[in-house]
């Protein structure tokens, strides 16, 4: 009998049609897309509470680098007017409050179990379902899975030596306790200056009695110039919301209201590159400033034209000249990293209590009972340790879970070498498995809600589709597989990316491949082909009809 989950406690597996992996922003709304279309469906949700990366992320000053009003579903009108957000860009509490708001909304709960951690999913390939298996020992049948499990939702604490050994506390912005923590008073360090270190620094080093941040690489971050929200500015986006949805679909990043660029860096005179970066640094956001000429992604030397204005800026705001050239970025063109965007950043280094310590000079080699030491032999002694590290991104949450087919294939081995997928759906060899925002989609490189939004609306299309023609089995070519692998490989190496070490192509994680996985050929264009894909009866798809009939 199953139990008040609905799953079967550890005896026949419960059933499904649709069998859904993670409750943040893509599970919610593929559970609302999919049970109106009369599915029975579920999803499981390894935290106490629904959200993803925006439940897990609560490190001192997150927030959301998309403007509020973009950075929300589009999929309710009466949603998107009713909501109210209290500044430019969203905290990680109000966006919590907000995916909660809209789980109440939609009454979305009755279809999540949480604090269930999915272990295992295999494809039996004779009954045509999915079997997935949790760490409760309850097991569900599904004839679909789909993997919602996020692009940065699987933290990455590096395996320093003695670790285990320091006598203080130690953190990661992605595993950040609810309680909150208080620095006051104490010698912290933080280890990385990414989009969470450069949103957490400015606000420990208010708090702490001497900060250190160990920075391997700069990044390059902007002011976000966030402030309250602007009413006027408010009803009139309200307004136009219809209008600014359609027209974010024919954007590279998937947001509209940003004229897009006509003419080249280098057809600029000196003055009006000037004076147009200027314009975008006080505006503040990443994409803006990226929109100002057609060429910043392709051309090295009309990257570098943007990249030393901003390297400028950081040696005008940071006052010791050697810090500032630490802090000022070098070994990679703008935008090929995460573009941070901050508030007060760089002014942090002018505080007395705040020392950045470069270890790509000296590296870290082993955390001490009192701190850490460097390869040098500096010892650094510290009451608090903050990872702000990152993720195994794109690829790591799915690596978790042992994805396997009755025939004997497994996704771990067919991923050994780098992601392959059609479109960021679908891989070859693994049959009724959908992925939202996969390896090989633009999604980290757009509003991720539309990414979202746009993804689980195809899904949900290709399984109208199989309903009507009576098919129940789909699964991508190797052929078109292979094509698609190619040309994302092939649209990266057209570009700036590939020349960044970043968590793009995995170089934050030791030992996994160097491959490039979003697709950067931008969301217009991406759109484009799917929507092409779906309306040839979706080519490059196998979708048959399986005699076994299960769930």
């Amino acid at each position: 009998m199953p139990d008040a989950s609905g799953l079967s406690g550890g005896h026949a597996p419960a059933r499904l049609d649709v069998a859904i992996v993670g409750a943040g922003l893509a599970g919610l709304y593929a559970i609302h897309r999919l049970r109106g279309m009369g599915l029975r469906v579920r999803a499981f949700e390894a935290g106490s509470g629904i959200g993803g990366t925006w439940f897990w992320n609560r490190y001192p000053g997150a927030r959301c680098d998309v403007e509020s009003l973009e950075y929300s579903y589009a999929f309710s009108d009466e949603l998107q007017q009713e909501w109210k957000w209290p500044e430019r860009y969203g905290t990680q509490p109000e966006i919590l409050r907000y995916i909660n708001h809209v789980a109440d909304r939609f009454d979305l709960r009755r279809d999540v179990q949480l604090n269930t951690r999915v272990t295992s999913a295999v494809f039996d390939d004779a009954a045509g379902a999915w079997t997935l298996t949790t760490d409760r020992g309850d097991a569900v049948r599904a004839r679909f899975c789909v993997m919602a499990a996020g692009n940065l939702s699987t933290p990455r604490v590096p395996d320093f030596k003695g670790i285990g050994d320091f006598k203080g506390k130690w953190y990661h912005s992605g595993l950040w306790p609810h309680e909150g923590v208080d620095f006051s008073g104490l010698r912290v360090g933080v280890i990385g200056t990414g989009s969470s270190g450069v949103q957490m620094i400015p606000i420990i080093a208010r708090q702490a009695k001497h900060l250190h941040v160990f920075q391997r690489t700069a990044n390059f971050s902007l002011p976000a110039r966030n402030a309250p929200m602007d009413p006027q500015r408010e009803r009139r986006h309200k307004a136009e919301y219809p209008a600014r949805r359609r027209a974010a679909f024919d954007t590279p990043f998937a947001i509209a209201g940003y004229p897009k660029p006509t003419r080249s860096a280098l057809q600029a005179t000196a003055q009006e590159r000037q004076d147009a970066y200027e314009a975008k640094w006080q505006e503040g956001g990443s994409i803006s400033f990226l929109y100002s000429y057609t060429d910043l992604l392709v051309s090295k030397e009309a990257n570098e034209t943007a990249s030393e204005f901003v390297r400028d800026k950081i040696r005008g705001t940071v006052k010791d000249p050697r810090t500032a050239e630490l802090l000022a970025p070098k070994d990679h063109p703008i935008g090929t990293k995460r573009l941070c965007l901050d508030t007060g950043y760089y002014e942090t280094y002018n505080r007395a209590n705040v020392t950045l310590v470069d270890v790509r000079s000296d590296p870290i080699a082993q955390i001490t009972p009192d701190g850490l030491r460097t390869a040098g032999g500096a010892d650094y002694a510290l009451d608090a340790i903050v990872f702000a590290t990152g993720f195994d991104a794109m690829t790591g949450a799915l690596r978790e879970i042992d994805i396997r087919t009755t025939h004997g294939a497994t996704l771990a081995n067919k991923w050994d070498g780098g992601p392959l997928t059609y479109l960021g759906l679908m891989v070859a060899g693994f049959p009724n498995m959908f992925i939202i925002t996969g390896p090989g989609s633009p999604g980290v490189k757009t509003q991720m809600i539309a990414s979202i939004e746009q993804h689980t609306d195809w899904i949900a299309g290709c399984l109208a589709h199989m309903r009507r023609h009576q098919l129940d089995r789909v699964e991508p070519t190797a052929e078109a597989e292979a094509a698609w692998v190619q040309h994302v490989n092939a649209v990266a190496d057209s570009t700036l990316y590939p020349l960044a070490n970043s968590w793009y192509v995995g170089a934050n994680i030791p030992g996994k491949p160097r491959v490039f996985m979003p697709y950067v050929g931008g969301f217009d264009a991406y759109k484009r082909r799917c929507d092409a894909v779906a309306a040839s009866g979706y080519e490059g798809f196998r979708l048959t009809r399986q005699a076994a009939a299960v769930a």
